[in-house]
């Protein structure tokens, strides 16, 4: 007989997944709810709760690294605050019209026109701009090895301790 609960919990973990590399999705947040449904459903029995704080921190680390990562390699390319609130704001409306692509056009456009007219200076501003984008993509592949982890973590202290 196949349970409901493990199947929701299960889609929300695959979900978390997905979610990573699909944007505007948080991977991390449906991944941490799909543990704790499935813990709550089992009345806090199944995994076990060293497996829940492992799965928990990685869930939270990712939650980290979706919102954080992309400014953080920004700010270590030389960007200005400024300029990463602005290439956010620029990538995720371009985004919305034309998908991922956009994303990442404009998150290295705005970074690499911003740090020009700031700094004056073509190779400053194509390595701030380098490293916001590289960052973007390197983060979206930490979140999906990552919820990848989790969802193999909450199998095995299912199915296995």
């Amino acid at each position: 007989m196949v349970d409901v609960v493990l199947l929701v919990a299960v889609a929300l973990l695959a979900a978390g997944v997905l979610g990573t590399v699909v944007p505007l999705v948080p991977g991390g947040l449906l991944s941490l709810s799909g543990l704790y449904f499935y813990w709550w459903q089992s009345g806090f029995a199944e995994p076990g709760t060293g497996t829940m704080i492992v799965l928990t921190i990685l869930g939270l680390v990712t939650l980290f690294v979706e919102f954080f990562a992309g400014s953080i390699a920004a700010r270590a390319g030389g960007a200005s605050w400024t300029t990463t609130g602005l290439a956010a704001v620029v990538g995720i409306l371009l985004m919305l019209v034309t998908g991922p692509l956009g994303l990442l056009v404009g998150l290295f456009g705005t970074v690499f026109v911003v740090e020009f007219v700031r700094v004056g200076d073509v190779n400053r501003s194509t390595r701030s701009a380098i490293y916001a984008t590289l960052g973007i993509l390197a983060s979206t592949a930490v979140q999906a090895l990552l919820t990848v982890s989790i969802l193999f973590g909450f199998l095995i202290g299912v199915f296995v301790f």
